[in-house]
This record gives structure tokens, sequence and C-alpha cells, in this order.
């Protein structure tokens, strides 16, 4: 899968934002690519595709009621969102928080995407049950130097992390080019996790397109 991570760009608001939803739609079909957009917070509900999934970038363990700033998973689930970033480095999360969005998320149907630092958080990240867990680098963030090709080893080991459970690996930090996508599915991972190298680049719709026509194949998971 492609997730695109809007974080809180301005290039990825109004009319911005829907054409990257349809780029994204245009990629899909082209290379048979699973694409999902995580768009700014406050535009989760704004935008809506058969063919892309929309993801929030974050989610609380609470539910509907009182619970004044907190990102509801329930509420989340109204509005059409299939699913949540948790723990990125710019919104990290303690453990025990981190099982319970996962958790909360898994008993409404939605998917989970669990970021970590390193080969052996991945590995107690998915040891928990998201559906993937994201390995990233924090220096290697918005850097456009590849984590495929700074840090081979880090995505080797992180597969390694997570091979024997539920969670596929996606990779991030520093993803540019469908090279960078092409080294890192070779390295292990199924997928990448991308933010400014599409949403600031001069043409989304192109680099977007670069990226989805060189992911890896899907493999099977335990339990399949």
């Amino acid at each position: 899968m492609l997730v695109l991570n809007c974080k809180n760009y301005a290039e990825a608001t109004g009319s911005r934002l829907a054409r990257l939803y349809r780029a994204a739609e245009a990629s899909s079909r082209r290379h048979g690519a699973r694409i999902a957009i995580a768009p700014p917070p406050h535009l989760v509900s704004a935008a809506r595709s058969r063919r892309v999934a929309t993801l929030a970038q974050h989610a609380d363990d609470r539910g509907p009621g009182s619970t004044t700033g907190h990102v509801v998973p329930e509420l989340l689930r109204a509005a059409g969102v299939a699913g949540s970033i948790i723990n990125h480095s710019e919104h990290r999360l303690r453990p025990a928080e981190i099982r319970a969005v996962i958790g909360r998320l898994r008993s409404l149907g939605m998917s989970s995407i669990a970021c970590a630092r390193t080969a052996p958080e991945a590995a107690r990240i998915a040891a928990l049950g998201p559906d993937y867990v994201a390995i990233e680098p924090p220096s290697l963030i918005g850097s456009g130097t590849a984590i495929s090709r700074a840090r081979p080893g880090l995505i080797r080991d992180a597969a390694r992390a997570v091979s024997q459970s539920r969670s596929r690996l996606l990779c991030g930090a520093g993803i540019v080019s469908g090279e960078d996508v092409a080294r890192a599915g070779e390295l292990g991972a199924e997928g990448i996790l991308v933010a400014s190298g599409v949403v600031k680049a001069r043409s989304p719709a192109r680099a977007l397109d670069e990226l989805a026509s060189r992911m890896p194949r899907r493999r099977a998971v335990r339990g399949e």
C-alpha cells in the first residue's frame, strides 16, 4: 500500500486536496496500486473516493461524548475514514496507548498503521497486531534522502522483526523516486509512507504516479 500523509501542509488544502485524490485514483487504476491518503485532520470528511481510502493521521483511545480535543475513532468511521496512522514520529504515543488504539480500531473494522523508529520497536509494535507497521527513522523524514538508500539495513531488520506477525511492513522517510520504492520492496517492505515527496513536489500527480508504478507485490501473511 502507498500511504500519502498530507500532514498539515497548506499544499493539501482546498482544491489541491481534491486534485491529490484524483491523481491517486488515476495512478491506482493505471498501476493496480492500493493508495490511501491521510489529509489534514480537519479535512478528513472533505474528500470522497471509492478507489482511494481516507486515513486519519492520528486517533485516540476515546469514545464519543465528553472528550474535547480527542480524535475519536467512532466519529472517524462515521465520517467515512477507513483507518488511522498511529505513533508517527511527530505524534508519539506510549506503548499502552498504541495497544489501546489498535484494539479500538480493530473492533470498529478500521485499519491501523503503527509507526516505529527502530527494528526492535517495530517488533514490539507488531506484537500488538496492527495491520501495518511503518518503519521511519526520524532523521530522514523530509530529507529527500530515502531510507532505502541511506538505511537499507533498517528495512531488512524491520522486515525480519515483523515477519512472524500478522502485520505488513511499510517504510517511509525521504522517499522521492520510483527507484526508492523499488529498492524498498527488494529489502522487504510491502509499501511506503510518503509525505513531502509528493505533496510538495512541483507536480504532485507525476510524483505520485512514479511512486505507484514501482510498488512491490503483496505477500501472504499468517492466518490468511
